[in-house]
C-alpha cells in the first residue's frame, strides 16, 4: 500500500473517531427529546379522554382547540426525532473504524445505513430505488464496506447534474453477494475507463476530491474482502458499479 493510501486510511480512521464522539453527543439529547415526546403524546391523549367525560365543563371547548393545535406539532417532533435516531444509527456503523475483527452482518441493512447518510446531500433531486435480494449474513468488516458504499453512492450522486436516479440492487450469486449501484449521470468516457480505479485519477475540478476515493474502494474490496469491483458505463447515459464479496472470508492458512 502506498504512502498516500495509508494517509487516506489514517484520515478515515480519524474521521471515524470524530464521528463516534459526535454520535455520543447527539444520541443522548435526541433520546431524551424522543422520550419526552412520548410522554407528551400520552398526556394529550389522556386530556382528550378527560374532555369526553366532561364535555360541557367550562373551558373544555377552548382546551380542545389548544390540544388539537399541539398534537400535530408533537407528531412532527416525533418524526424529526426518529429521523435523527436513524441517522445516528447509520453513523454508528460508519464510526466503527477501529474494529479489526470480521463480523457477520445483514448487508442490506449496511447499505440502507449508507443511503440514509446520503439523503441530506441528494436532497430531492435524486430518486433512489432499491431492489434487495434475500441474502445470507455476510462475513466482513462492516465499517470498511460502509466506506465503500458511501463512496460509490456519493460518486453516483455527483455524476448526476440536476435531477436523476440511483438504483441499488443486491443478489446472491453462488458463494458471493453482488451489489450493483447504477446512476443516470454523465457516464465515463472510453479513454478514462482504464484509469478510473487507479490512484490519483479524478475528473473532478481542482479542490474537489483527491483521486484516492475509488482506489481505496478497490483496496477494501479486493485486499480487505477477497472480492472484485468492476463497472460498465456509457458517456451521457450513466454508470453501474458492481461489487462482489464472498459470503465467507477465507481463513488464514486455509
Amino acid at each position: 500500500m502506498t504512502d498516500k493510501q495509508l494517509t487516506e486510511l489514517h484520515r478515515m480512521a480519524a474521521l471515524g473517531r470524530l464521528l463516534a464522539g459526535v454520535v455520543h453527543e447527539v444520541s443522548t439529547p435526541a433520546a431524551a427529546i424522543l422520550s419526552n415526546n412520548q410522554v407528551l403524546m400520552k398526556s394529550l391523549e389522556k386530556l382528550e379522554a378527560a374532555f369526553g367525560e366532561s364535555p360541557d365543563a367550562p373551558g373544555v371547548a377552548r382546551a380542545k382547540k389548544i390540544v388539537g393545535a399541539i398534537k400535530p406539532l408533537a407528531a412532527v417532533d416525533r418524526i424529526a426525532c426518529e429521523r435523527i435516531a436513524a441517522i445516528v444509527r447509520s453513523l454508528k456503523t460508519v464510526a466503527r473504524t477501529g474494529d479489526p475483527e470480521l463480523h457477520k452482518i445483514d448487508l442490506n441493512e449496511n447499505i440502507e445505513s449508507a443511503l440514509k447518510l446520503t439523503q441530506a446531500d441528494f436532497h430531492r433531486r435524486i430518486e433512489v430505488e432499491t431492489e434487495f435480494g434475500k441474502l445470507p449474513e455476510v462475513e466482513c468488516h462492516p465499517h470498511l464496506l460502509s466506506q465503500v458504499f458511501l463512496n460509490l453512492l456519493m460518486n453516483a450522486g455527483q455524476a448526476i447534474e440536476g435531477t436523476g436516479k440511483i438504483k441499488v440492487t443486491t443478489r446472491l450469486d453462488g458463494a458471493e453477494v453482488v451489489i450493483s449501484i447504477a446512476d443516470t449521470g454523465h457516464g465515463i468516457r472510453d479513454e478514462d475507463k482504464e484509469k478510473v480505479l487507479n490512484r490519483g485519477f479524478t475528473t473532478k475540478p481542482v479542490g474537489e476530491g483527491t483521486g484516492l476515493g475509488l482506489s481505496i474502494v478497490k483496496q477494501i474490496v479486493t485486499k480487505g474482502h477477497c472480492g472484485t469491483i468492476g463497472f460498465e458505463s456509457e458517456a451521457g447515459k450513466g454508470t453501474t458499479f458492481h461489487v462482489r464479496i464472498p459470503v465467507e472470508q477465507k481463513k488464514k492458512g486455509a
